[in-house]
């Protein structure tokens, strides 16, 4: 008796060949702790400038857990100001690193305090909950001398749009 063969799976279809992803032609931003300054347009008056960095990512140096924060941090610069490049990938550097909120955000302070030498800055890190407990760390630095402007209190009018109150 001839012995059946067991019947043979289709050929596959050829694949096409995996393209690699070609470099762009500058390579992709990275994380830098290097804080880069430009001269104030405007170092004859106080003014504040204010960054917003709502995702700041860095990890607990107990657990290894993710730890997030907002970041807000108001500025009145002298005669440097901090690049946002260089700010966004500073704040960057931190998303591997380890460390308690109380020293991130201090550390913050000192590093942006040490390139630009402002007049006053607050840095504020509002942290995300861990553990049910929200944790707010409020750090600044007022240059020796340094006092600010009296705040001008402007009347406040209600909003007006040419129409009449319900009545």
């Amino acid at each position: 008796m001839a012995k059946k063969t067991p019947p043979q799976p289709a050929a596959a279809a050829p694949r096409a060949a995996a393209k690699e992803r070609a470099m762009p032609p500058n390579p992709p931003s990275a994380p830098s702790k290097e804080l880069h300054v430009f001269a104030n347009p405007a170092p004859e008056r106080d003014y504040v400038i204010q960054f917003q960095l709502p995702e700041f990512t860095c990890l607990c140096p107990l657990t290894g857990q993710p730890d997030f924060a907002h970041f807000t941090i108001d500025m009145v610069a002298d005669k440097l100001c901090v690049e946002l490049k260089s700010l966004k990938m500073y704040f960057w550097s931190y998303r591997n690193e380890g460390a308690f909120h109380e020293k991130v955000t201090n550390d913050i302070l000192a590093d942006i305090v040490r390139v630009t030498d402002p007049r006053f800055i607050r840095v504020t890190a509002r942290w995300f909950v861990r553990g049910g407990i929200y944790t707010n760390v409020v750090a600044e630095h007022r240059r020796k001398g340094w006092k600010p402007q009296p705040v001008v209190d402007l009347p406040v009018h209600a909003a007006q749009n040419g129409l009449l109150p319900a009545g």
